[in-house]
């Protein structure tokens, strides 16, 4: 049996994957980190979550190895490095850097890049990434605060930070069927091409992707790649159902807490406050008193817990709000003060008993799961493409974390009212 290892460059790009690995009936756990244990595992999948997406390469590099070590201990014998869809990096990296680790690591030469993810909009044409219609350099990740996108075409992405060299299988080599790939994927080879980047206009093409990919032992991408994998791999007693079983939400107190200002959240949460309580993050007091802050908005949440829809906490501001908000307290201090912020009303709110967390943004996801001492779940229903409940393994606790331009305009809403709950 396959045992497929994955690699996440942040928390809800793993659940992400998870979801549509869980989905496309392969049995799949979720670890916040490098496990420090060695259980025995029964999952098909493993995904293991990072935070190497922004941090120095060096850093990104060093996580990863680790990350691939425990998952060979572990049996696994094909992976996977997952990163965004939207392909968030630096000229300097981490992709290209975590991706020729890897292949050193694992004594290969040549690896698949295929962030696209047809069903959100994300797909790749001649090489170059898209956003719906736009071009990524012409989306709103050329705003990003942290990794802004200013090229779509992932040929020089790639080339720019990493070591090798990049070729393209494109659309109508895909159109062609699996074996039409593989023998592409041979020539580029002989070529001394390292990165192949895969077209993917819809999920026929990732389903493509898959069969001819299924081989390869190692594989970067977004998530999408993972259902054509995943109907590659999934053995006859996986049941998607029973899977999804296990991470079905619990317990009774929620509350939705955003950190993310993609132009979605910003939709998310507008919708949300006209439906349900919500207060805004003053960045001011988490620098003054972190800690008292968190006690006022964890009594703000209380008081306002007995509505039909759970409160929200959120530091989501558009692109003009956010660059007044860093030139006036700085972009690191003001982001690391908002995340502490976070780290210590989930700390408390989970003190008093509250048991479901909906969290909106890959950074404030890892920092939600870290402060309630989330190490690993299972993967439940998913409530938008790429986003799925999740139960802790350990305690009473269930997530729903949401990468911050997924999910559609009533996200927050939906993940409450279209799930029943243990």
């Amino acid at each position: 049996m396959t045992r497929l290892g994955i690699i996440a460059d942040d928390f809800t790009g793993a659940t992400d994957i998870a979801s549509f690995l869980v989905q496309n009936g392969l049995p799949t756990i979720q670890f916040n980190g490098v496990p420090q244990q060695h259980d025995a595992l029964t999952a098909q999948a493993i995904v293991i979550s990072l935070k190497s997406r922004s941090c120095p390469a060096e850093q990104a590099i060093a996580q990863s190895l680790a990350a691939l070590r425990w998952l060979q201990e572990q049996g696994c014998d094909r992976f996977y490095f997952k990163y965004c869809s939207t392909f968030d990096s630096t000229e300097q990296g981490n992709i290209g850097p975590v991706t020729d680790a890897l292949l050193a690591a694992l004594g290969e030469t040549q690896t698949a890049i295929s962030p696209a993810l047809p069903v959100n909009g994300r797909t790749v044409y001649l090489g170059h990434l898209f956003v719906g219609e736009q071009l990524l350099s012409d989306s709103g990740m050329r705003h990003h605060p942290v990794t802004p996108m200013r090229d779509s075409n992932l040929l020089r992405l790639m080339e720019r930070q990493a070591a090798g060299k990049a070729g393209l299988i494109a659309a109508p080599l895909l159109d062609q069927g699996a074996q039409a790939v593989r023998d592409g994927l041979s020539e580029l080879k002989a070529q001394g091409v390292n990165y192949v980047v895969l077209d993917a206009l819809h999920e026929q093409h990732l389903l493509t992707q898959g069969e001819a990919l299924r081989d390869m032992r190692l594989v970067t991408g977004g998530s999408g790649l993972a259902i054509g994998l995943a109907r590659q791999w999934a053995t006859a007693d996986s049941d998607r159902a029973d899977a999804e079983n296990a991470g079905r939400p619990q317990g009774e107190r929620a509350v939705v807490i955003s950190g993310s200002c993609s132009q979605m959240t910003n939709l998310q949460v507008s919708a949300y406050r006209q439906q349900a309580p919500a207060r805004e993050v003053e960045v001011a007091r988490c620098l003054d008193n972190v800690e008292a802050y968190a006690q006022t908005l964890c009594d703000w949440v209380v008081t306002h817990s007995d509505q039909p829809l759970a409160p929200l906490l959120y530091a989501t501001a558009d692109a003009q709000q956010l660059q007044a908000i860093q030139h006036e307290y700085g972009a690191q201090r003001s982001s690391e003060a908002v995340e502490q912020l976070f780290a210590a009303v989930t700390r408390e709110l989970k003190a008093r008993g509250w048991q479901r967390f909906i969290v909106a943004g890959g950074e404030t996801s890892g920092v939600v799961a870290q402060s309630l001492g989330v190490t690993a779940f299972h993967i439940g229903p998913t409530i938008s493409p790429g986003v799925p409940w999740v139960r802790d393994i350990h305690q009473p606790l269930s997530l729903a974390l949401k990468s911050g331009n997924f999910g559609d305009e009533h996200f927050f809403r939906r993940a409450q009212t279209e799930f029943a709950y243990d």
